[in-house]
């Protein structure tokens, strides 16, 4: 395991891995990067998150036949994926939200999600989720966030229990890069220049 680093050569290492080696990951390093998920802001502290962690190879090969329709002729992207040893599920409860805000020190009674104009609850454990990315860097192992297809979900709350109030917002593979870790899309399209994303003061407006 490398030695923890600077934060901003975590940012600046922190990078989608999709493809893994078999060797297992430390138990305490899982639990490290729950405990930094739960550090993630929350609008009004409402905290509302679930982490579903699966870290045994059954329970990693379940996730894969919910969620997948090929893995027992899976392609490049998935066989990689596939050999990650532990799967993170983070996921986000709207009605904690509501609930919350529906409080005295908060005082929306009606509790009407047209307050919301973006979801916090997602917003929240996405947030919680970039967490458990920078932890792996910080441990010297790979990680990788993408989604849930549409037409899964169900299965997935199917096979292990997730509750209707709590909905998936992806997952995260945590393990040991293998073969540099496959080359993803920076590989193919570079990042785009500060200059072009931050604006000053006005949109457009990009003086330094």
């Amino acid at each position: 395991m490398l030695g923890p680093v600077e934060f901003r050569e975590v940012v600046r290492r922190r990078r989608m891995v999709r493809s893994y080696t078999d060797e297992p990951v430390d138990p305490a390093v899982v639990d490290r990067a729950l405990a930094h998920a739960t550090r993630a802001p929350s609008a009004g502290f409402s905290q509302g998150w679930g982490f579903l962690v699966l870290d045994t190879p059954a329970d990693v090969a379940a996730y894969w036949r919910a969620t997948s329709d090929d893995t027992e002729t899976p392609g490049r992207w998935l066989r990689g994926m596939m050999r990650a040893p532990v799967v993170v599920v983070p996921c986000s409860s709207k009605a904690a939200y509501l609930e919350r805000y529906a409080e005295p020190d908060k005082g929306w009674t009606d509790r009407d999600e047209a307050r919301w104009p973006v979801p916090y609850w997602h917003t929240d454990a996405a947030m919680a989720a970039l967490l458990v990315l920078q932890t792996a860097v910080d441990e010297g192992l790979g990680a990788c966030l993408f989604g849930v297809p549409a037409d899964r979900v169900d299965a997935l709350r199917a096979t292990f229990g997730i509750p209707a109030g709590f909905d998936p917002v992806g997952a995260v593979t945590l393990g040991h890069p293998a073969d540099g870790g496959a080359a993803g899309s920076p590989a193919r399209r570079a990042r785009r220049p500060l200059d072009e994303v931050v604006h000053r003061g006005s949109w457009g407006t990009t003086r330094g």
